[in-house]
């Protein structure tokens, strides 16, 4: 059964430690990030951008993917189903099919339109119990299209988003998606410890664009009241490099290795050694 964040992220928060969203694009990564939270006792949000939600086949077939699935597999640790960075009419689509959390994303907007955008759904998602994040100043990089400069968040906006009472509040603290560039500058940790300041010790923030910061910066973020943080572009790296390895081996060749199953196997493997490893360094472990 699909639960909100809201609890979750509450405990995370007043615990010191961060849920991993993983962002999932079919059903192997879904099996994958699942089975690896049921193995290590660690609550997980499951992370659906509007690109991967048409890919997907739309957002009916991945809430009933995704429920199918907890109950097949057995899975006893809570479960979030989140839109990632959701347009104001992609929330209400994914409200509608049943998810269970979303993020409205509307850091591109001016203040006042994100903040009345913002306020509508607080009030819709809080009729249906649901979670709903929402975002201050642009996460740097690319995700389905959108580009973002990386803009630093105001903590005097993030006061007055968190006040609107979303659940969880991403800010722009020089985090990017995708791969870090070589002369990356680094988290901006005056900026998220004034946003901290600002909107109080129990509003969860959430970090974007968690592959490829360096741990000893993830432990800071999370001491600084980061409880969310998104990791997409590792899991594809890695579920990458094994799938052309196990290739470039012939694999594929000998016997019936040509296969889906077996062809995508090392992939799936892949991807739960990077949430494994990330549900370890979040802290999350038998938190659920």
């Amino acid at each position: 059964m699909l639960v909100s964040a809201k609890e979750m992220l509450a405990k995370a928060r007043a615990g010191h430690y961060a849920v991993g969203q993983f962002n999932i694009n079919n059903l192997e990564w879904t099996k994958a990030i699942l089975l690896t939270a049921e193995e290590m006792k660690s609550p997980v949000i499951l992370g659906v951008s509007e690109g991967a939600g048409k890919y997907m086949c739309g957002y009916d077939t991945i809430v009933g993917m995704v429920n199918g699935m907890i109950k097949g597999l057995g899975i006893t640790v809570p479960v979030a189903l989140h839109l990632d960075h959701g347009s104001y009419e992609g929330a209400y689509k994914c409200i509608e099919a049943g998810f269970s959390s979303v993020m409205f994303d509307g850091s591109h907007y001016p203040i006042d339109e994100n903040i009345a955008k913002t306020r509508e759904l607080v009030e819709v998602c809080n009729k249906k119990g649901l979670s709903l994040e929402a975002e201050v100043g642009a996460i740097g990089g690319e995700e389905d299209g959108v580009i973002g400069g990386g803009e630093v968040a105001d903590p005097k906006e993030c006061k007055m988003i968190a006040d609107l009472g979303v659940t969880m509040l991403a800010a722009g603290i020089g985090n990017i998606h995708g791969k870090y560039p070589e002369n990356w500058a680094g988290l901006r940790f005056d900026v998220l410890e004034a946003i901290s300041n600002e909107v109080g010790e129990d509003m969860p923030l959430v970090l974007h664009g968690g592959t490829g910061i360096p741990a000893d910066m993830i432990k800071r973020a999370i001491s600084l009241g980061v409880s969310k943080i998104n990791v997409n572009t590792e899991c594809q790296l890695a579920f990458a490099a094994a799938t052309r390895q196990y290739i470039e081996e012939g694999k594929d060749l000998v016997g019936k290795g040509f296969d889906p199953r077996k062809v995508l196997a090392p992939g799936v493997e892949a991807i739960k050694a990077t949430v494994k490893e990330k549900i370890e360094l979040f802290g999350s472990a038998n938190k659920a």
